[in-house]
């Protein structure tokens, strides 16, 4: 009972805080303040309905990423969203849970990818484009030299001052050149 409680929890606090954003502190403690809405709708019976049913087919695994190869079949997909490497020092957002996500934590990724790629899984990862900030800037493109790197428009919605909001280039990077489901048929 405590899950279905927790799940409504975060349905809730979802619809009701700042642009339905989900953050933690250094704690671990949800930290968004309150949203500014008339009516918020707290749920739409036919979408989680439809989500519950999509999700019935899917494993979700919690914990280290380099944990979940022993737990998955071959050739699984798998899609990584870590936290952003941060365009400047004012926006190091991977501070937001009770461990951080650095440098360290992004070449650990990059080396589970290639163990990946060598196991022919399809995996896509996205990432923050540093060279919004500085075209200079190689990181990425040097962590994953050999990989597909695309660089996609994104909107940006979520920000305290109205002008960081807008369109921003990000990264999709992933081991393959079509879409992925061709690959996994």
């Amino acid at each position: 009972m405590a899950d279905v409680r927790n799940t409504a929890v975060l349905f809730f606090l979802n619809r009701t805080c700042f642009n339905g954003l989900y953050r933690v502190n250094s704690k671990g403690h949800f930290n968004v303040p309150f949203g500014r809405y008339n009516q918020p709708v707290i749920c739409h019976p036919h979408t989680i309905l439809a989500d519950s049913q999509l999700l019935a087919r899917v494993t979700i695994l919690q914990g280290d990423f380099a944990e979940v190869l022993s737990q998955v079949p071959d050739r699984s997909f798998f899609y990584f969203d870590p936290p952003y490497k941060p365009l400047s020092k004012t926006a190091a957002f991977n501070a937001y849970a009770t461990e951080t996500f650095d440098d360290a934590a992004q070449q650990r990724l990059a080396a589970m990818c290639r163990t990946l790629d060598f196991q022919q899984s399809p995996w896509l990862l996205s990432n923050s484009d540093l060279h919004n900030e500085d075209t200079t800037d190689t990181y990425f493109d040097d962590l994953y030299a050999g990989f597909t790197i695309r660089r996609v428009q994104a909107k940006r919605s979520i920000n305290s001052k109205a002008e960081g909001r807008g369109k921003l280039s990000e990264l999709l990077i992933s081991n393959y050149a079509t879409e992925p489901a061709a690959l996994l048929v």
